[in-house]
């Protein structure tokens, strides 16, 4: 297939919508964040899929602020680089998860307590250094960027509005969820992932006339402004 940039967009809004897919099913499957749960088949799937979910966003994010970099200004270009950090950032935290928490969770039960305790805000007996600030701080660059974002997508109106609104409108509201019982705090993740999926779809479905069939449609403009002789 010839590689274009229509095809780049194209896929790249397929990137998106595996992504908010994926983001979404993780807050809807995500175990709780307690020791007994580390050494589970389930935390481990949930934590690989965040992985592919980073991967897949970064790409996503990218074609779709390419798609409207003409548009989207400084809040625009401001919650690309900043989700683009997000997603980088958060993959690091997630391998961890995945991969080495689990063996600390035998071996150091106490140290993988504190750890946890990241996510749910509990202290711990041990200490994790600055990792918790850095997870707060996570945090804010994941609100901001997702409403800045947004607001960007919301104001260019190159993509679905609805969309872009409920991706900011998501971040916005998910410290929100922190207020319920810890079990239900993963959830935050679905609007904001239904937000991206969608906005995936509506650059993936986006009509684009070919280059050709523009030249064509260029030169018979030309023709028919031409005064007749």
């Amino acid at each position: 297939m010839k590689i274009t940039a229509s095809n780049l967009l194209r896929g790249a809004g397929l990137s998106a919508m595996a992504a908010g897919s994926i983001f979404s099913v993780v807050g809807l499957i995500h175990p709780a964040q307690i020791v007994s749960s580390v050494t589970t088949s389930t935390w481990t799937v949930v934590h690989l899929l965040t992985i592919a979910m980073s991967f897949f966003g970064l790409l996503g994010i990218a074609g779709i602020y390419a798609r409207q970099m003409k548009v989207a200004g400084w809040f625009g270009l401001a919650g690309f680089l900043l989700m683009s950090l997000w997603f980088v950032l958060v993959t690091g935290f997630t391998f961890f998860e995945a991969f080495i928490l689990p063996l600390l969770a035998t071996d150091s039960p106490k140290f993988a307590e504190s750890f946890l305790g990241i996510f749910t805000g509990s202290g711990g007996e041990t200490s994790v250094g600055v990792l918790a600030t850095l997870w707060t701080l996570l945090g804010v660059v994941y609100i901001l960027g997702n409403l800045l974002f947004g607001i960007a997508t919301f104001r260019g109106g190159v993509l679905s509005r609805w969309a872009s609104a409920l991706l900011g409108l998501g971040a916005v509201l998910s410290p929100a969820f922190a207020l319920l019982p810890q079990s239900f705090a993963p959830l935050a993740a679905v609007p904001v992932g239904l937000g991206l999926a969608w906005l995936g779809y509506s650059l993936w479905s986006e009509r684009r006339e070919p280059v050709s069939q523009r030249v064509h449609a260029r030169e018979r403009a030309q023709l028919n402004a031409t005064p007749a002789g």
